[in-house]
């Protein structure tokens, strides 16, 4: 596997991934050696497995949107078929094969670069930098990455991408710390609820998801949420995207990478943080999804070779001969972990089926990705809105219907929440959810606010605390095409309420017919970008 080097009964040291903020300089080893690699990947045909572009295509890949951004000609030889099944439009998204798939994929990609700096005479224990851009003053774009010179002012840095536009598409690249956060690692568990509660942590139960349309919590924030603030939409073409904005074009940024050793990090942080924290158990998560028949997980290696390689082998950073130089998460703290009935919690967003009826509760197998949900929880729909919502340029409101008897339920859990059940455990609220199902559109770099209980005669600005959250649409485009592997069902969010909900009549348990909900774009899009919400929803999770 890559990394591993012979013992002989004394540990060597690990390769160690260090903060790019803190490297000494704009231009520190790590970053000049990484730009060299790059440089001779990039010199590479498209159909060497081990070239730059190959790699990007592992990733995802959109001919179209690679003549766009000017990384594909008609001169290019492309990959053999048989490459193509086997190692293009690889990635894991929407699903619980998300972090594991990711870590092998940047593994292997790091030992790609490791041997072009070894073969140039470079350090033999060189490993990617990490972007941690919640860090103090470390959210701008790295200075190495922003420049289109080598330090020496020479031109041609291959580390610098002019599709990059940023949170205001005017090209200055950094990750507004407003519009991210590290919620996620308050999930207790890696996987939780699908069907309108919480997929935890890591997502939800799923086989071979190259864009499935529920993600997990990290995947949700930040990891959406900074792909689409740095490739951003250029403001003076807004059909222009970045090349970070889209899954099947993010592979091609030099500083992919960079914000993927930052996710992989953060997954090593959540593990490390509570002895709770622990990945899936079930053998379909530990041997991956070629154990039940489809595509395995695999990587070119620079020696010709190809790394198969599964989701149970990427647990243990220590067996894979690499580390963090700090795992500790900075600048923005994780939210305290959030209980469900039975003790264990979940968290980050899910999607449902979108023919539910107020007061349906979800099937036992559409409730749970494994040990994760105790069998005493419930997962039940509250309300939905009427039609589909548009969102483009401007704000637009739509009310989500309550069914009486589901808001009661969630009221008296509410009433009673800290009150002994029969065992004398402390009986925890119901946790509410706002589902934002089947979301469509054709622009990955937009995003919008979510504001629960906001009416149309009031400024969501001046009600912060109504907040559910925002919204990046990584990957929207993809899952909204019909020849999708989803059938064009787009995305599902899911957002929690359940504190907005504690300050709410919902939870009083007063007359409550509807709940408004008011959508706010960030990053409004013209009419032929414009996103469509299928449906609003509401769900309780609890007993």
């Amino acid at each position: 596997m890559p990394g591993t080097r012979e013992r002989k009964g004394v540990r060597p040291m690990d390769y160690v991934r260090r903060n790019v903020w803190e490297l000494g300089g704009d231009w520190a080893d790590e970053v000049l050696w990484y730009a060299r690699g790059v440089a001779a990947m990039k010199a590479k045909p498209l159909a060497d497995p081990t070239s730059w572009r190959f790699y990007a295509g592992m990733h995802g890949f959109n001919q179209a949107r690679w003549v766009e951004l000017g990384y594909l000609s008609a001169s290019d030889q492309p990959p053999t078929q048989a490459q193509l099944t086997q190692f293009w439009r690889q990635c894991q998204h929407g699903s619980w094969y998300f972090l594991p798939w990711h870590r092998g994929y940047v593994l292997a990609f790091e030992a790609n670069i490791r041997a072009v700096v070894q073969a140039q005479g470079g350090p033999s224990d060189w490993a990617l930098p990490y972007w941690d851009y919640f860090g103090t003053d470390q959210a701008a774009l790295p200075p190495a990455f922003a420049s289109p010179d080598w330090p020496d002012g020479v031109g041609d840095n291959p580390l610098f991408v002019s599709q990059r536009y940023g949170p205001n598409g005017d090209g200055d690249v950094f990750v507004p710390l407003d519009q991210v956060n590290l919620a996620a690692l308050g999930d207790p568990n890696y996987t939780g609820v699908s069907g309108g509660g919480s997929p935890g942590f890591g997502g939800v139960d799923t086989g071979f998801s190259h864009g499935g349309p529920v993600h997990g919590g990290i995947e949700t924030q930040p990891h959406d949420w900074v792909h689409g603030l740095v490739g951003g939409q250029d403001v003076q073409s807004p059909f222009t995207v970045g090349a970070m904005a889209d899954p099947r074009t993010a592979g091609l940024d030099p500083i992919f990478w960079l914000h993927h050793t930052n996710i992989d990090r953060l997954w090593a942080a959540w593990n490390a943080s509570s002895p709770g924290h622990t990945d899936p158990t079930q053998s379909t998560w530990l041997q991956g999804p070629a154990s039940i028949g489809e595509r395995e997980f695999c990587a070119p290696m620079p020696d010709g070779s190809t790394w198969v390689y599964t989701p149970g082998e990427m647990t243990d950073l220590d067996a894979l001969d690499y580390t963090y130089e700090d795992i500790t998460p900075t600048g923005v703290p994780p939210l305290p972990p959030v209980q469900d009935m039975a003790g264990s919690g979940v968290g980050g967003r899910a999607g449902l089926p979108g023919d539910r009826v107020p007061g349906d509760q979800v099937p036992a197998d559409e409730a749970g990705g494994g040990a994760a949900v105790p069998e005493e929880t419930n997962v039940e729909l509250v309300g939905a809105n009427d039609e589909a919502v548009p969102v483009g340029a401007a704000p637009v409101s739509s009310r989500v219907r309550l069914d009486p008897r589901a808001r009661r339920r969630v009221a008296d859990s509410h009433a009673g929440a800290g009150e002994a059940d029969t065992e004398a455990t402390p009986v925890a609220p119901d946790r509410v959810f706002l589902n934002l199902e089947n979301v469509r559109g054709q622009s990955d770099a937009t995003a919008f606010s979510v504001y629960v209980g906001v009416g149309d005669d009031e400024d969501p600005a001046d009600h912060p605390e109504l907040l559910a959250g925002s919204i990046a649409p990584f990957g929207v485009t993809q899952a909204s095409d019909a020849d999708d592997e989803h059938g064009g069902e787009g995305l599902t969010f899911v957002l929690e309420i359940t504190e907005i909900v504690d300050r709410m009549p919902l939870a009083e348990g007063l007359d409550v017919d509807d709940l408004p909900v008011r959508i706010v774009p960030r990053r409004p899009v013209g009419p032929e970008g414009e996103l469509e919400i299928g449906r609003i929803s509401v769900f309780r999770q609890g007993r």
